[in-house]
């Protein structure tokens, strides 16, 4: 089995090429630049790529697409002052990758969607995937017009899947941040911090769920999601860990709505929950890794 990932350095697809790898399956990473030596653990191979091309992907089974352009740190408003750069790369960009897979007999297409699709449906609302697509911001109307453009594409040989993910954890690559690097510093240095609670998933169960999906055949629509984790009790487990003294900040009694995984479930799929979390911690508390050479591209 060859495997292509797109957006390969980036915090989420970098978990998918590492399972990959473990599993001793032959990857190849669709960028502008190839991955630094020593990025991954094992070696890959590399085709030039870029939102708009129709790269060459001859001779690969399954494709993951994640490559998304936006705003640094940004998804949701990351279309800054550009909105029609932003549909024109991502949207039109996708769909130009979606049609390269399948003149290639490339068997496979997941698509990294987003629970940003369900945007608009109020606050404590059960997200199934039999939901209209209801998005509030362009991101999420860009992801669910592209699963519906993907979805066009359907035939027998050529089988798309789009993976709703929620906010993905994990250890960052070298010389990258996780997620809640920023956060984590704010509460070391005692500065203010928002009470906010969301829904979260390990990036390598988001990796599991993707090899679930591949090796089931199945196709269709999936949302992957885990725990409802809390600011304050994310950071309580950085203060206990680091020895900090600070106040935590208030719990939020905002509602969240919580995307449920019965799909998944149904086909073997459970991810961590909060034992992976605090499992993981050690690796989010540490210093990042120094990298040398020529930053990654996404």
């Amino acid at each position: 089995m060859t495997l292509a990932v797109t957006g390969a350095t980036g915090l989420v697809g970098r978990f998918f090429v590492e399972e990959a790898l473990a599993r001793g399956e032959s990857v190849t990473i669709l960028g502008r630049t190839p991955p630094p030596p020593g990025f991954f653990p094992a070696p890959t191979g590399f085709r030039p790529y870029a939102l708009g091309d129709r790269p060459d992907l001859s001779g690969i089974d399954a494709l993951i697409h994640c490559a998304f352009s936006h705003l640094p740190g940004r998804y949701r408003g990351g279309e800054g002052s550009d909105p029609e750069g932003f549909t024109r790369a991502n949207l039109d960009g996708s769909v130009a990758l979606f049609e390269a897979a399948r003149a290639a007999g490339t068997g496979t297409v997941l698509f990294l969607s987003s629970r940003a699709v369900y945007g608009r449906y109020p606050p404590g609302t059960a997200l199934t995937e039999t939901l209209t697509p209801y998005p509030d911001t362009l991101y999420g109307k860009v992801k669910a017009e592209a699963e519906r453009r993907l979805f066009a594409l359907a035939s027998d040989s050529f089988a798309p899947v789009a993976l709703r993910a929620t906010g993905i954890y994990g250890a960052a690559g070298p010389g990258r941040a996780h997620k809640w690097q920023a956060l984590f510093e704010d509460f070391r240095q005692d500065r203010p911090i928002a009470p906010r609670r969301g829904t979260e998933l390990h990036g390598a169960d988001l990796a599991a769920a993707a090899r679930l999906l591949r090796d089931t055949g199945a196709r269709g629509i999936f949302n992957a999601s885990d725990i409802l984790l809390d600011r304050h009790d994310l950071l309580a487990l950085v203060a206990e860990a680091e020895g900090i003294l600070h106040p935590l900040p208030p719990r939020s009694d905002a509602a969240v709505s919580v995307m449920q995984c019965d799909r998944l479930a149904a086909l073997g799929w459970t991810p961590g929950g909060i034992a992976r979390l605090k499992a993981s911690l050690p690796a989010l508390c540490r210093p990042r890794p120094a990298l040398t050479g020529p930053g990654p591209a996404d």
